[in-house]
């Protein structure tokens, strides 16, 4: 499992500006960051089908009430804040191309689940070869 700690960020659309997009600086930032996580824990360049797994673990606000918090810690209250989970896995399997596969096309089944967490907030991933 890959950890990247961290403030949890999706996938932004380029701006155009003058007819040219530009990819936001946070959005090339965090990508780095993945890559980065990725090399030191490890990760290895895959061939063929992958199976991708990827868990969004969200910090469970101070602000929340004793009782909201023990509904979290329950189970009875999940995470439906932004960023969406699609942009989340479009982030972190974007950041991943030519690092972890050739193409993020590789990837043939995905998961994306979002949690609240009393840790840090941070994304885990892990790739694996469809055999």
């Amino acid at each position: 499992m890959i950890v990247v700690e961290g403030k949890i960020k999706g996938k932004a659309r380029p701006r155009v500006y003058n007819g040219r997009a530009i990819t936001p600086k946070d959005t090339i930032n965090y990508e780095n960051w993945v890559k980065l996580c990725y090399q030191q824990q490890g990760g290895k360049h895959l061939e063929g089908p992958i199976r991708a797994r990827v868990i969004a673990y969200y910090k469970v606000p101070k602000s929340y009430t004793k009782k909201r918090v023990q509904a979290i810690r329950e189970g009875l209250e999940q995470p439906t804040k932004k960023p969406d989970a699609d942009n989340i896995a479009k982030i972190i399997l974007d950041s991943l191309n030519k690092i972890a596969f050739d193409d993020d096309s590789q990837v043939v089944e995905l998961t994306v689940l979002k949690r609240w967490t009393e840790e840090i907030e941070r994304v885990e991933f892990e790739l694996e070869v469809i055999e």
